[in-house]
């Protein structure tokens, strides 16, 4: 499991280098995820150590969002005097998100037959 999590900051470090080598205006650890999605892709199939360890960090994965709350209680003065703007841009993100999510639904999950409607209605009645 440590040559798991090794991987994992391996491909974060990689990422940092590469946002900073380049100037990019995205982070570090999301280049770095894009890159260990690319390795897997190339691979085909996650090697049991990495699946495993996805998941023991997918059960501590609420403890990850204790930094992202203590720091925005540390801006707390900036969420009151920006508060409208901050609401809004999580509320059209959120709809943003439903709608692509819907939209990526309707086309990647199989269509069900025409006909299977009208034997649940029969069952019915």
């Amino acid at each position: 499991m440590i040559a798991a999590f090794a991987l994992i900051l391996v491909c974060q470090l990689f990422g940092e280098v590469l946002s900073e080598l380049f100037s990019l205006p995205v982070p570090g650890p999301v280049i770095g995820l894009g890159l260990l999605f690319i390795g897997l892709l190339v691979k085909r199939k996650p090697p049991k150590e990495l699946t495993d360890a996805a998941d023991n960090l997918l059960i501590h994965f609420s403890l990850l969002f204790v930094p992202a709350g203590v720091g925005v209680i540390t801006q707390i003065d900036r969420v009151k005097s920006d508060w409208l703007p901050i609401l809004a841009s999580l509320v059209i993100s959120t709809l943003l998100t439903i709608a692509a999510t819907a939209f990526l639904m309707s086309k990647l999950l199989p269509k069900a037959p025409a006909d299977a409607g009208s034997t649940r209605d029969e069952g019915a009645k």
